[in-house]
C-alpha cells in the first residue's frame, strides 16, 4: 500500500475510539476528511475550535482486548506508517487542512517498548527534524517501560493511557495479556508524578479513558474510579468511549446486554460526561451523583437535575444573594452564565427572571428554581 491507502486504513482504525468524536453541532464533533483521514475538534484557549488529525499509526496488535476489532484473533487488513512516513504526511496534510496538531496511537506491534519507539520517533522527528512546536498528543501503550515513558513525556504536549476499565475484576473479562495493575495502573501513577506541579514534565497534559459498556461494570464504579484518578492522580480530563457492540469478542460482557439499544449506550457515555464536568466545573463530588438501584445514572434526566431534585431544601435561590457555588447547583446553569450573572448584580439588583442572560429551554428550567 502506499502512504494514502495506509492512512485511510488506519483512519478506519482509528474510528471505533470515540472519546471527543460526539458533539452538539457539526462545529464540535469529528468529521471525515476529502481523504477519508478522521478530524476532531480540539477546544483552544483564546475560543472556538481547531482540527486536529488523529490516527494509528499501526492496526498490527498482539493484544487479545475483546473489545477490540483489530485485537489479533481476527484475520483483518493489517499495515503500519513508519515514523518518518508519519511526520511528512502529518506536515503535508497540516498545510492542506490548518490542522493543531496530531493525534497518535498504535495497535501493539511486538512489545509496548517498541510501538513506544515508533511513537515518539516521530515526534522526535517532527520536533527535532522539521522544528515542529504544535500540538503533539501520544498515546502511551499499556505496559510501557518507565523510560519510554520519560521519552514520550519530553516529545509530546500531552500523553493518554486507557484505564479501560474501573477495577481489575472488570479488566479481566476483556483481556488475558495485559495485567491492569501492572500494565495500567502502575504507568499511570508514573506519569503523574512525573507531570505533577514541580515536577520536571508539569507542563505536559494528561488524561485517560474508560472503554463504557465493554465489561459489566456500573456507572456508579466508573464514577468512583473517576473521581479517585483526579483526586490521586490530578488528571486534566477523563474521556469515555460507548463500546459499539458487534465488533468484540461475543465471549465479553457487552456483546451479552441484549436489553440495551446503540441509543442507550451512547446516552449512557453522555450522561457520565456531564457527570465529569459536574466534577470538574461545578465543584461536585461523588456523593453528589445519584444512581438507581442498580448503580446506573438516570437515563431521562441529567445528573444536576436529579441532584436539586434530591435537595428541594436548597430551593428556590435568591440569585441577587447566591454564591457562585450556589448559582452552579441551578439547573440549567453554567460557569459562564452564573459569570454573567456575578457581573450582573454589580451593576444593580435582578428584579425578574426575565433579566437572567438564559433563553428558551433553559430559562424555563432556571426560572423553577430561583426568586430575584
Amino acid at each position: 500500500m502506499d502512504t494514502q491507502q495506509k492512512l485511510q486504513l488506519l483512519s478506519d482504525a482509528s474510528q471505533y475510539d470515540l472519546a471527543c468524536s460526539c458533539g452538539s453541532n457539526s462545529q464540535d464533533r469529528r468529521m471525515r476528511g476529502s481523504d477519508g483521514a478522521w478530524l476532531y475538534p480540539v477546544s483552544v484557549p483564546s475560543g472556538g475550535n481547531a482540527i486536529m488529525l488523529k490516527t494509528l499509526m499501526s492496526n498490527v496488535c498482539v493484544n487479545d482486548c475483546g473489545y477490540c476489532p483489530y485485537r489479533e484473533t481476527v484475520d483483518t487488513r493489517r499495515c503500519t506508517i513508519g515514523s518518518e512516513e508519519m511526520a511528512k504526511l502529518f506536515l503535508e496534510y497540516q498545510k492542506r487542512n490548518n490542522l493543531i496538531g496530531l493525534f497518535l496511537s498504535s495497535g501493539v506491534i511486538n512489545t509496548a517498548d517498541n510501538t513506544m519507539r515508533l511513537l515518539n520517533d516521530t515526534a522526535r522527528i517532527l520536533r527535532k527534524k522539521y522544528s515542529y512546536k504544535g500540538y503533539i498528543h501520544l498515546k502511551v501503550i499499556p505496559g510501557a517501560s518507565d523510560a519510554a515513558i520519560e521519552d514520550t513525556l519530553s516529545l509530546a504536549s500531552t500523553v493518554s493511557l486507557n484505564i479501560e476499565t474501573p477495577g481489575v475484576n472488570h479488566f479481566v473479562k476483556l483481556s488475558s495479556q495485559k495485567n491492569y495493575l501492572r500494565d495500567i495502573i502502575g504507568p499511570l501513577k508514573h506519569i503523574s508524578a512525573l507531570t505533577a506541579r514541580g515536577a520536571k514534565f508539569a507542563h505536559v497534559g494528561k488524561t485517560t479513558q474508560f472503554i463504557v459498556g465493554a465489561s459489566d461494570e456500573t456507572d456508579a464504579e466508573i464514577v468512583k474510579y473517576a473521581t479517585g484518578l483526579y483526586d490521586k492522580l490530578s488528571l486534566d480530563r477523563i474521556y469515555f468511549s460507548a463500546y459499539q457492540r458487534g465488533l468484540g469478542d461475543r465471549r465479553i460482557p457487552g456483546e451479552n446486554i441484549s436489553d440495551h439499544s446503540k441509543e442507550d449506550i451512547f446516552i449512557r457515555e453522555h450522561r457520565l460526561y456531564q457527570v465529569d464536568f459536574l466534577l470538574r466545573k461545578y465543584s461536585f463530588t461523588a456523593n453528589d451523583i445519584y444512581f438507581d438501584n442498580n448503580g446506573k445514572l438516570f437515563q431521562d434526566k441529567d445528573p444536576k437535575l436529579v441532584w436539586a431534585q434530591y435537595h428541594p431544601e436548597r430551593f428556590p435561590l435568591n440569585v441577587n444573594r447566591a454564591s457562585k457555588t450556589e448559582l452552579l447547583r441551578v439547573p440549567g446553569l453554567g460557569p459562564e452564565t452564573v459569570r454573567k450573572i456575578i457581573a450582573q448584580r454589580k451593576t444593580g439588583q435582578i428584579r425578574s427572571t426575565d433579566d437572567l442572560p438564559v433563553r428558551g429551554k433553559r430559562h424555563d428550567c432556571v426560572k423553577k428554581y430561583v426568586v430575584c
